[in-house]
């Protein structure tokens, strides 16, 4: 999930509204020191965004050139474990335990500056930061995230002060999603998927199959008619899971409408507009007495027109090694980067120990030999306790951990999702010592030979 955003999922920057009184308080309880402003202004390695990417790497190179020599540069006071929110907005976690103070992620010794990043000049091996301060690096990490744009929804961000309308992708509407969930009575649930890249592209369609079960649970399903309205053109983009999920659905009576994208929300009539993507011009009204909205995303501004970005925005990195294609010395990792698999915070995890072994080689004068597979995951969440897990390379091929069928719905892998994914976040991959499940897999598989 760029930061497991997702989840990554890298951490959310605060928005428009306020954080929940208990979210503020955890916020000043952080560990680590902040400085606004560069202890120094060089730094043999500097890590833009502390996200799931960012703190990973921040730990990682901590131990290659010592704490003191490293520095992270993230506003936010607060880190998220974002793949938790699906089960937030479903009830069954709270969102209290998805948070952390940044402070207390933070590796050791290495510098916070609690800044925001406002232009890159890697031609100068520098970067400038908020009040024109400057500061130069050896090597530059790009882990930024993705950013997400409800404005680009007409009668958004604003139409969430309405009731029967949530989101999972944002801390400020996450508990929302679980109102709108339990004040449903009859009609209509639509759940949207936007024609843009997104992080943790079974979010979407997770929440749907946990209200659906929610729904079921309270004697109410009958009463419900679910939407899947989503801009793609299939449900989900491996087949093997596709079929999987097209079987549950069908199963649940759930209504898939493809190349629907939704453009706007009227909240005070309770309206979602789509537009026909297949039919130019084409625009269908539906009522709504719950919606979950999956923003349109990008790149983070800063990204845009700079000289590290892509065409369209991305960081513009070898798809093997994470190297940018320019800059030798400027690396990218997670949702930020133009890599093409799924934008998964699994999949930062799998990214870091690739970029951990091309930094090493780098910083020697040799040429990367690690080469990074596409691997990502998504523990497609179809129940309480129910999850089928998807793990692909950029192929879109299946590349499994267990020697199972993991297309299959399981109850373990919901306890894995639920329970044992946050504990590995936040004490193994949070710092630098969890890689993927590659090692897992290949014992796993070795032991059927």
């Amino acid at each position: 999930m760029s930061a497991i955003g997702v989840v990554s999922c890298s951490c959310l920057h605060p928005g428009a509204w306020l954080l929940k009184p208990r979210m503020q308080k955890m916020s000043s309880l952080g560990l680590h020191t902040a400085a606004r402003c560069a202890a120094k202004d060089y730094y043999e390695v500097l890590v833009l965004g502390g996200g799931t990417g960012g703190i990973t790497m921040s730990a990682r190179m901590k131990r290659k050139v010592g704490a003191g020599n490293v520095a992270v540069v993230e506003p936010s006071q607060t880190h998220y474990y974002q793949p938790l929110w699906t089960l937030v907005g479903g009830g069954a976690k709270q969102l209290a335990t998805s948070a952390r103070p940044t402070g207390s992620v933070m590796p050791k010794g290495v510098e916070w500056i609690k800044s925001r990043v406002t232009a890159l000049d890697p031609d100068k091996n520098c970067v400038w930061l908020e009040n024109d301060i400057k500061v130069s690096y050896k090597y530059l990490i790009i882990a930024l995230g993705i950013s997400l744009h409800y404005e680009k929804i007409k009668g958004l961000p604003e139409g969430f002060h309405h009731p029967k309308i949530g989101s999972n992708y944002s801390v400020h509407t996450v508990e929302k999603t679980w109102k709108a969930l339990q004040d449903f009575k009859e009609g209509n649930a639509i759940f949207t998927f936007p024609n843009t890249p997104v992080k943790c592209a079974g979010a979407p369609q997770k929440i749907m199959y946990l209200s659906e079960a929610y729904w079921r649970k309270t004697g109410i399903r009958s009463k419900a008619n679910i939407m899947f309205n989503t801009s793609l053109g299939v449900v989900f983009g491996v087949k093997k899971y596709a079929d999987a999920l097209l079987e549950i659905i069908k199963e649940r009576n759930i209504a898939v409408n493809y190349k629907h994208n939704l453009i706007e929300v009227r909240a005070d009539k309770q309206e979602a507009v789509f537009e026909n993507l297949d039919k130019p011009g084409v625009t269908e009204v539906h009522q709504y007495e719950m919606l979950h909205v999956t923003p349109p995303m990008g790149p983070p501004d800063v990204l845009l027109n700079s000289p590290v970005a892509d065409a369209v925005g991305w960081v513009d990195v070898d798809k093997e090694t994470l190297q940018h294609k320019k800059y030798p010395n400027v690396f990218g990792i997670g949702d930020c980067t133009n890599l093409p698999t799924s934008k998964t915070a699994a999949a930062v995890a799998a990214q870091s120990g690739v970029l951990d072994k091309t930094i090493s080689l780098v910083m020697k004068n040799q040429l990367p030999t690690k080469k990074y597979d596409g691997y990502t995951s998504c523990p497609l969440v179809t129940g309480y306790n129910k999850v089928i897990l998807a793990e692909f390379d950029y192929n879109a091929q299946p590349l499994e951990t267990f020697p199972i069928d993991q297309s299959k719905e399981r109850v373990t892998m919901y306890y894995m999702k639920a329970d044992m994914m946050p504990f590995l976040y936040w004490n193994a991959l949070l710092k630098g010592y969890w890689g993927g499940p590659a090692p897992v897999r290949k014992l796993m598989h070795l032991g059927l030979k």
